[in-house]
């Protein structure tokens, strides 16, 4: 059997000191995470965070630039994820939108109120990913090449 990481995006999306998150049901509990998902057969990145925002939070999603390239092992599952994280823009909100089985709701959280509750998000990428972003951390959405063969 070849071992492989789940590979997942995430969408990091900033407005007035709050930041997009859904409340998820996850291994029977309610937690929070960024509108994230798991890379799909044929699919970019870039992609992949754009349909997965769309589902989970009824937002269209612009990236703009990559925050980091997370590898984190869970231990309550012992498996791997390899998580890419976008930040971007949003716009074009659909309130009326059916959003993806598990998700709760979307919302607007600050930073310090997600610390306040460590415990219901989803995975410690959840902050790392924003302190990440808070610290300036920027690089090029084209640092990602999809090859095609004709």
């Amino acid at each position: 059997m070849v071992w492989k990481p789940h590979v997942t995006v995430a969408a990091i999306a900033h407005n007035q000191g709050r930041f997009l998150m859904v409340e998820e049901l996850a291994g029977g509990a309610v937690v929070v995470n960024q509108p994230a998902g798991h890379l799909e057969p044929g699919e970019s990145l870039v992609e992949a965070v754009i349909r997965e925002t769309r589902e989970e939070a009824a937002w269209d999603f612009h990236p703009q630039a990559v925050v980091g390239v997370y590898r984190w092992h869970s231990p309550s599952r012992d498996e791997t994820f390899l998580r890419v994280c976008f930040c971007g823009e949003v716009d074009g909100h659909d309130p009326e939108q059916v959003l993806d089985d598990g998700i709760q709701r979307a919302l607007w959280a600050s930073p310090e109120a997600l610390r306040e509750q460590p415990q219901r998000l989803r995975s410690p990428l959840v902050l790392r990913s924003i302190d990440d972003y808070l610290a300036g951390f920027r690089y090029p959405t084209d640092l990602f090449r999809d090859i095609v063969e004709a």
